[in-house]
This record gives C-alpha cells, structure tokens and sequence, in this order.
C-alpha cells in the first residue's frame, strides 16, 4: 500500500467486472470497488509540510525580529543619553574586535590623566570594565603597579584613598555571557565630586580643576558630558556643574536606569592611538587656531616625532630635537616628489632628522570642496570642461606656485588617514625608531577586588581567640578561566607596624595563632589569579574579638 492509494479485495472477479471494449475499440477501464485514490490524504501530507516550513521560517524570523528589536532597544537607549547618533552594531563590533584601549599621561596616580575608547561600567558590580582583545591598547601598561594604590585619583584632594579609580579586566569574549551593552557616544570627563553640599569646596576642589581640566584637551568642550562616580546626590549647587557643560550632569545612581553594562566610546582618535602603540609614546595634538605658536614650539621641541599635513606648520619642525622624524602627510593627489621644502629641511647639515612621506591613494578617503572660494581650493568658478577635468585627473601636474587652481582643489581636501598603509610606511622609511623600543602590551586579566569581605570574632579563654574571616570571589572571576586561585589576608594588630600575611585557597579561614581577646585587628585581603597577577585589596575590616 502507498500513501494516498488504497486497494482492497477478496473473492473472484466476476464476467461483469471483466474488461470489454469501449465504444471506440480501445480497452474499458477497470474500477475494482475499495480501490481508488486517497488524494485527500495527499492533500493532508503536503498541507503538513507547507505549514512545518511557514512555521520554521516564522521562528527564523521571529528570533532575526527579536534580535533587531533588542538592538533598536539598545539604540534608543544610548540615544536617551545622548542626542548624538549612533550605530549599535558597529559599537558592538568595534567593542568586541577591538577592546578597550588607554593611554594614560603622568607619573604617578596624583598627577595621572587617562583616556579611554570603550572604557565599560558595569552596575550590577558598580566597577569599571577593560575589555582586552588582541587590538586593546594599555599604555602604560603598569600591571600590578597601578593597584600601588591606584591607577589615578577622580578627584582634586590629592591622594584621597576614597577618590581612587581602577578597573576590571575581562576578555572581550566574555561579552556573549554578559548584558548586551548600552553605549554613550558623548566624550565623556569622569570624576568625583568631593563635598558638593559645602560652595567652597565646590568651587575650589570640582569646579576650578575641571574648568581647568576640560582648558587642556580640545574635545572636553561644551558638549561633553560630566559623569560623577562619588556617589553623592545632585546637591543645592548643582545648577553650578551644569554651567560647564550644555549637557546634564550623570550621577553613579543615574546610570542602572540605563542598563546593566554601559560602555563609553568616545576618546583619543585612533591614528592617535596607533602611533601610541607602535612607538610607546605619549602623543599630543597642537593646533595654530588653538594654541599660540610659542606654546607649540615648547612642545614640538620635546617631541621624538612630528606627523602633519603637508602644508605651512610644517616648518616647525625647525625645532625638533636630534634625531627626532618628521612625517610628512599628503592628500590624493599631490606627489611628494614634486613639494620638498620639508624633506630638504630635514636634511640640512646639523638638523639630523628622519623623513617620511606618506600618500593617499585612495580617493574614496578624500573629500573635495569645489564650492568653496577659489583660494579655499574651489573650482565652481571654471569652465565646465575644466571643472570635470580637475575632478577626474589622479595627479597634479608640475607648476608655478601658488595659484594653480588643480593644485589648491587637492591641497584643500579632507584626507582619512588610512592607518595600516600609514604604518607600514613609517616602518619601512624609519632606520631607527624615534621612540623606546616596540613592546607588545600585556593582555594579561588582573582580579578584582574580593567582594563582602566579613570577619567574626570569639574569644575561647582568658588568653585565646579566634578570628573568621571570609568573602566572595570577585565579581570578573565568573567570566574567566584561571587556572590557580588563591587568596592574600593580611592581619595587623592596630596600633602596631608590623602584620601577618596568609595565602589561602579557600574564601572562609578561621585564625587562632596569635590572636588575642579583648583586641582590634586590621584585616586586608585580595585575590590572586596564577601566583602572579595580584588584584587589588578590599576595603580594610575592622575586628574586635
């Protein structure tokens, strides 16, 4: 029996159910009674099967809807933050492919500045996030030194153990694990406030230092967004902070109605960190509209190296030290063969300078002005024939300076560095680098701190006591595969210099040896991820047995 035929019989068959010939001398058909055609029964089997694939494409769908839903969510919430577009997927992916990246000036964590590209914030654990990747940039990359206290103070009273910043390390896989992050597309100044109910210390220790602080960097202007980590709450003066910035302040406890992971994005432009990687040196921007040009010549003449556009400001590499490299940058174009006043600058007996030139050759990477004035690089004011001309030609003849119109349209493009050609040629043109050796920056995850750390205390006779102390793992250990974990108590008795240090592997350890009833004890402890990386200590307790 097949499906959607049916035949049954039993008996002989009789004259009348014999075949005999039709009208037309071919043979007569056959119909045997309980034999025919289940076709409703095929009709059933592919009605079955026409569903089973709607449904199938229905959850496809339904699942690539939830997905683009979540990330409009997401959108709509970084947009809530900021009126600043963005696109979420290509955060998401930026995130992911290239972690966070850091470039910190300053010697010590009093004097210490940093920036950020996706620097997270996580407000379920209330700590800062450094994603690493094999794109994540640290410099300097300090290791365990930046918990000697910390990596820097958030606050103008120097070294205030309340106003210290770190950060947790987190592979940039661990992210699939974790909440989808909400991104703040504002450059944002993260800090801490330290008394905004008294006006003086308003104005003398938050106001005047980031007054002071957002005068340095070009991009802390009036559209950047102030983020207060302290914890406090707005304060009466709180319309004072709201004077720097045509953005409002955000508050620690403002940030959970955001999201659980919020991941800031905006930083040092990313030709800025390369070069920061490759050569391991602190990189400033100057600009003549502003700064005057004594404070660019101070700059310049510490500097090992001095990247420009082709163009005027160029000559101040007059002033650069011995040998230090000029890099030379030039739109599409423009030949460097043809403009040398610079290289044969560096050239010059006693200069001892490295040259580099580098070119666009890319034209997608340029953006032309042609409605601009005609000594802006415009061409609107040319023949038509001349204009389509200039537009197509891939290099600009020889000529006479100045005013050579094909000449001024190239000089005056927009140019996007294309960073890896840019590299290459800096590697191949430099014999020497400018800079300290290349060393490749750690990814190396530190732990953070332990969390709830307790201690109990009993006294058992006159002359015995027992101290329990125990904590949580900390909150980056779930999202890491460490081999060893293990745990540094350290216990003084108060009032004395000395303490006694313990390395335990278990998060619950009950002292007996050496402690006294009727006494106060400090206790500190930090985890320890494979002996070596050592996380950062919790806040101290106080035990009393």
């Amino acid at each position: 029996m097949e499906a959607g035929y049916s035949c049954h019989r039993s008996g002989p068959v009789s004259e009348h159910e014999r075949s005999s010939p039709g009208e037309g001398g071919g043979p007569a058909i056959m119909q045997a009674p309980g034999c025919r055609m289940n076709l409703a029964a095929v009709l059933n089997g592919l009605l079955v099967s026409v569903v089973a694939a709607l449904l199938w494409k229905y959850v496809k769908l339904s699942e690539h809807a939830g997905l683009l839903e979540e990330e409009l969510l997401l959108t709509r919430q970084s947009q809530e933050l900021s009126q600043v577009r963005i696109d979420y997927h290509a955060a998401l992916q930026a995130l992911q492919e290239h972690g966070t990246r850091m470039v910190c000036t300053g010697k010590m964590h009093t004097d210490r500045i940093c920036r950020f590209d996706y620097l997270c914030y996580s407000t379920e654990a209330e700590e800062f996030v450094f994603f690493h990747s094999n794109s994540s940039v640290m410099l300097p990359n300090l290791g365990p030194r930046r918990f000697q206290p910390a990596l820097l103070d958030l606050s103008s009273v120097e070294d205030h153990n309340t106003q210290y910043f770190n950060f947790l390390e987190l592979p940039a896989a661990a992210l699939k694990f974790m909440p989808k992050p909400v991104f703040v597309p504002d450059v944002a100044l993260i800090l801490n406030r330290f008394n905004p109910d008294n006006l003086m210390h308003v104005f003398h220790d938050d106001l005047l230092p980031i007054f002071y602080t957002m005068g340095q960097y070009s991009d802390l202007d009036e559209e950047a967004r102030l983020v207060f980590m302290e914890g406090w709450s707005e304060g009466p003066h709180f319309q004072l902070y709201r004077l720097l910035s045509s953005k409002q302040p955000l508050l620690k406890e403002q940030l959970r109605n955001f999201g659980k992971l919020l991941c800031f994005t905006k930083s040092y432009a990313e030709l800025i960190l390369a070069l920061a990687q490759e050569y391991q040196m602190r990189v400033v921007t100057v600009s003549l509209e502003e700064q005057s040009i004594a404070d660019i010549i101070r700059t310049i003449s510490r500097a090992s190296m001095l990247v420009s556009m082709h163009g005027a400001q160029l000559v101040t590499s007059l002033f650069l030290p011995r040998g230090a490299a000029v890099v030379e940058l030039f739109p599409y174009g423009v030949n460097p063969e043809h403009y040398a006043p610079y290289r044969t600058l560096a050239s010059l007996p006693g200069m001892d300078l490295q040259y580099v030139a580098w070119r666009n050759t890319m034209e997608e990477n340029s953006v032309a002005f042609p409605e601009r004035t005609w000594d802006q690089g415009g061409i609107v004011h040319l023949e038509k024939e001349e204009q389509e001309r200039i537009v197509k030609s891939k290099e600009v003849p020889r000529h006479l300076c100045c005013r050579n119109p094909e000449w001024l349209f190239r000089i005056y493009q927009d140019t996007k560095v294309d960073i890896a050609s840019l590299m290459d040629t800096l590697r191949q043109g430099l014999t020497s680098k400018p800079g300290p050796k290349k060393s490749r920056p750690a990814s190396t995850v530190h732990p953070g701190r332990v969390r709830e750390p307790k201690c109990q205390t009993s006294v058992q006779a006159a002359n015995e006591a027992k101290l329990t102390v125990s904590w949580q793992i900390p909150w980056n250990l779930k999202y890491l595969k460490v081999r060893e974990v293990k745990y540094e108590v350290w216990i003084q008795e108060q009032g004395e210099n000395t303490y006694m240090p313990y390395i335990l592997p278990h998060q619950n350890y009950t002292f007996s040896e050496n402690i006294k009833p009727f006494t106060t004890y400090l206790v500190w402890v930090r985890c320890i991820f494979n002996k070596t990386l050592l996380g950062p200590f919790a806040d101290v307790l106080m035990c009393r047995t």
